[in-house]
């Protein structure tokens, strides 16, 4: 079948940010990455958009599908049989950098705040760190993270507070604040409680609802802040 898709388009260096349209003959079953290609490798290979595994597991490929952010590898035509046409444009909040591709830089410091990785107490064991499957089973969920930036391109506070640390650096703090391997969880929890850390999540859970890896985001994010209400004097500022 014939499908038409509206990609919105941006060179820096060549004028205003437009749509441009294209039409694809595609399978239902045929993913919107497969569109794209065909549409950059036989019609238009001027066309910018970042994607590596093609499968899901990388999330380089995260972008507005139909006003929603998704992977466009896990999408498929027969997702959008209602839509007469289908819109591609970059996640929502970052600087674009070329059609569809955009600069993830500070995102990645966003999460790279939250010191995302293990600070034990105690010096490196001989061998591995140990950890029971009941301890594991704590952080199981968030760490199927791939970084695809999906859940703060959709979530609504980011347009109300661009300062939000947002929930993907949310989600990596939850990772490591609950890991009983790491020896920091007061100053975590310290780090959290900072004005523009959980606090400015009011449960819209788009976030939750567009990860494309089904992680809990908005029930972590309440998790933590009932951690911070159970150890710190001050939650919130209060």
């Amino acid at each position: 079948m014939e499908k038409q898709f509206r990609i919105f388009r941006f060179d820096p260096a060549a004028g205003e940010p437009h749509y441009q349209t294209y039409t694809v003959s595609a399978r239902p079953e045929e993913r919107i990455l497969d569109c794209l290609n065909k549409i950059k490798w036989e019609q238009d290979g001027s066309i910018g958009y970042r994607m590596s595994c093609a499968h899901g597991v990388c999330g380089s490929d995260g972008m507005r599908i139909n006003g929603v952010c998704a992977l466009a590898c896990q999408k498929l035509v027969r997702d959008y049989a209602d839509s007469i046409e289908i819109t591609l444009e970059p996640l929502p909040f970052f600087k674009v950098l070329k059609d569809l591709i955009v600069d993830m830089d500070d995102f990645l410091a966003r999460i790279e705040s939250m010191r995302p990785y293990l600070i034990p107490a105690d010096p490196p064991p001989e061998k591995e760190y140990l950890q029971s499957p009941e301890d594991h089973k704590k952080v199981e969920d968030v760490i199927r993270c791939i970084l695809c930036a999906c859940c703060t391109g959709a979530c609504p506070v980011m347009r109300e507070n661009p300062d939000y640390v947002g929930p993907a650096a949310l989600v990596w703090a939850y990772r490591f604040l609950y890991d009983t391997r790491d020896g920091e969880f007061m100053t975590r929890l310290e780090k959290l409680n900072e004005p523009n850390s959980v606090w400015p999540c009011v449960n819209y859970f788009e976030c939750t609802r567009v990860c494309p890896k089904v992680i809990p985001v908005t029930k972590s994010i309440n998790m933590m802040k009932r951690e911070i209400k159970k150890n710190l004097p001050n939650p919130g500022g209060e």
